[in-house]
């Protein structure tokens, strides 16, 4: 069981203190805190550092934007204003959006175009900056229609992927529930229709529509035409999180947003099996399964089934994970922010389980429950790739290096992963 799951390739390691963020010498006024407290202080650290890298601050250096990296950020830096109350960080999350919008909205400096990808006027593209998509941030330009496709090189070059424009919906449909601000949920459904519209497709009159899994920069041409394993199901579980997040902000219309689009997702994920053995994508799934249950308790999710269905295949994904060496093999050979999103996922899990005990009633029958306690016998696997991860020599690796600012930032993530998978 493979899945084209999200593989970011992000360049460069981050300086050297960050890298020894959990050596013993830096945390000695911490030791006395409980496990949550170091968890948090080490997310601090680490998305302040993530901050200063990546030139967030005006004052600091050229902004180095890509779009999956930034999206959990978002929710990290919302997660640390949540627990401390410190301006700060809900000030970084508002400049990390505007500056996504105003590198990844727009063309790259080596393209011959020029503005904002949806070919919007300069103000009137600043008003509606996601209407044309956001671009992935790969360090290559993207392949031209008439190039030959070579699989190794594609994975360098930029466009757009659907998954990394469902995670920033996500990120700005957060921002809307933190901060009251409905400018952010539009934003975000602008973006999921000019998604939906460039994606899905209808091979031939009759057929149901299907996905490309990575489109060009301004959604024209298909640059991978296979659908991308989980798309379908992450496009519906999000347009209905924003559906849902719009009939609640005050001066939104109860229209019913995207209901055309939530039809055609709920059409193409019917019948579809979630299973894989990537730990990103076991991580998805898990969270996922958080995420219907919440919208289902809120009366915004028709496939009640489904949950049941994720909750299924991600428990099959994880046993059959679970018996790999993976976990087992030396820094060198691990990719770590694959499994930091498993480690989110299981922390998902646990926070459906609490819910599950609320309100008994989401499930039908004992199949969900049982399925839930299946899945959360491998909790421990979060906290042993977390402590992982914090060991400075693990983060010495090429490997690490390599993916240096995605890592962190998920490991941000599993160490404080409200901001991201907030409670209910």
């Amino acid at each position: 069981m493979y899945s084209l799951a999200p593989s970011p390739h992000e360049k460069g390691a981050l300086p050297l203190r960050a890298v020894k963020l959990t050596s013993k010498a830096a945390l000695p006024r911490i030791f006395k805190m409980d496990t949550r407290d170091v968890k948090g202080h080490l997310a601090e650290e680490i998305m302040t550092e993530f901050a200063e890298r990546t030139g967030i601050q005006p004052s600091g250096p050229s902004p180095e934007r890509y779009l999956w990296t930034d999206a959990f950020a978002v929710c990290n830096f919302l997660g640390l204003y949540r627990q401390t109350d410190d301006e700060r960080y809900r000030n970084l999350a508002l400049l990390l959006v505007d500056q996504v919008h105003a590198v990844l909205g727009r063309h790259r400096g080596d393209d011959h175009r020029t503005g904002w990808i949806s070919g919007l006027g300069e103000e009137e593209g600043q008003r509606h900056p996601t209407k044309g998509g956001l671009r992935i941030g790969k360090k290559t330009n993207e392949r031209g229609p008439s190039e030959p496709y070579d699989e190794r090189l594609e994975w360098d070059r930029d466009g757009q992927y659907f998954h990394y424009l469902t995670q920033w919906m996500h990120a700005l449909d957060c921002m809307s529930l933190l901060t009251g601000d409905a400018t952010f949920n539009k934003w975000a459904l602008e973006l999921a229709k000019a998604a939906h519209a460039g994606f899905t497709y209808r091979p031939r009159a009759g057929r149901e529509k299907r996905m490309y899994w990575k489109m060009s920069i301004d959604l024209s041409y298909p640059l991978v035409s296979s659908i991308g394993h989980h798309d379908p199901l992450d496009g519906l579980i999000t347009y209905c999180e924003l559906r849902a997040t719009a009939e609640k902000l005050p001066g939104r219309s109860l229209t019913r947003e995207l209901s055309d689009e939530i039809a055609d997702m709920t059409a193409i994920c019917e019948g579809r099996d979630w299973a894989t053995d990537d730990p990103l994508g076991i991580g998805g799934l898990m969270i996922g399964a958080y995420r219907i249950a919440q919208l289902i308790l809120s009366g915004q999710f028709a496939q009640t089934g489904l949950l049941e269905t994720v909750l299924e295949d991600s428990l099959v994904g994880l046993e059959h994970f679970e018996k790999t060496s993976f976990l087992r093999l030396p820094a060198d050979y691990r990719l770590a922010f694959r499994e930091l999103g498993l480690s989110i996922g299981l922390q998902a899990i646990q926070k459906l389980q609490g819910l599950a005990a609320r309100h008994p009633h989401v499930f039908r029958g004992q199949s969900g429950h049982l399925r839930i306690e299946g899945l959360i016998r491998h909790a421990g696997l979060a906290e042993s790739i977390n402590n992982f991860w914090r060991e400075p020599r693990n983060r010495e690796s090429a490997n690490w290096s390599e993916h240096g600012t995605i890592n962190m930032v998920m490991l941000a993530t599993s160490l404080a992963p409200d901001g991201y998978i907030p409670p209910s």
